[in-house]
């Protein structure tokens, strides 16, 4: 479904019009925000995946990499930000792919050390991403991971401070800082049939006032569904090799 390709780039070698091009593909899709805001985003992330279509940037998403704040523990974060695709590009599968590719040339330097995703979810689309990638998470509607539990909420705790709120694992600024538009964030009957999808409602009910679900996985081959294993293996293998 169309010529997709991707690229990622440093966020300090991005272009003003590259950060242009992503701040109105990302105001396009969320209210309650601002040119400031993402900008103010983008410059604490250290890189950007970008999604094109031909020549048109139709998607990105941006991370950071970092070693976890914690003195019992040695592991690295990948820490997800703002992510979007055109929804007239949904169904593609470049972008998920190209993010699989580089978490497994991340864990490639340093193969000794966990590595976490660490993500905020806005959205029961985004949610999914989480059970299409990997076989167990925090939060999951059918398998309880305490660890990554207690995980999570250190990693929160530290990142937000006290706009995490722990009794209900999310995090909520005082005022919103980007929310998806009605037409996106609102899930269909379908969706709202799969238990993915009634469970982040049912943990994120406010998500719509720009609430975020706090989410935990650990990118590892051994937790990670047949094909996302194939392709991190992949990357991780070319980048040790390199």
């Amino acid at each position: 479904m169309g010529n997709y390709r991707s690229t990622v780039v440093p966020v300090a070698d991005l272009s003003s019009d590259d950060i242009g091009r992503m701040a109105g593909l990302y105001l396009a899709n969320y209210e309650a925000s601002s040119v400031a805001l993402f900008t103010g985003d983008l410059a604490e992330k250290d890189e950007a995946i970008l999604l094109y279509r031909g020549d048109e940037l139709v998607g990105f998403t941006t991370l950071l990499v970092y070693a976890a704040p914690l003195p019992e523990r040695a592991a690295r974060i990948v820490y997800s930000g703002d992510t979007i695709v055109r929804p007239a590009d949904w169904g593609q599968q470049e972008l998920a792919f190209a993010w699989l590719r580089r978490i497994g040339e991340i864990k490639a330097q340093a193969p000794d050390l966990p590595l976490y995703w660490l993500l905020l979810v806005k959205g029961h689309r985004t949610f999914k991403y989480l059970s299409v990638f990997s076989k167990s998470f925090h939060p999951h509607w059918a398998c309880e991971r305490p660890d990554l539990k207690a995980l999570a909420e250190q990693l929160a705790r530290a990142r937000f401070g006290a706009h995490f709120r722990a009794d209900r694992g999310i995090v909520a600024f005082p005022q919103s800082r980007g929310q998806l538009v009605a037409a996106i964030a609102t899930p269909s009957p379908e969706e709202c049939s799969k238990p993915g999808t009634r469970f982040f409602l049912d943990k994120n009910p406010d998500y719509r006032s720009g609430h975020e679900l706090v989410c935990l996985c650990e990118l590892d081959q051994s937790n990670m569904k047949p094909l996302a294993a194939r392709i991190f293996a992949g990357a991780f293998k070319q980048a040790l090799a390199a």
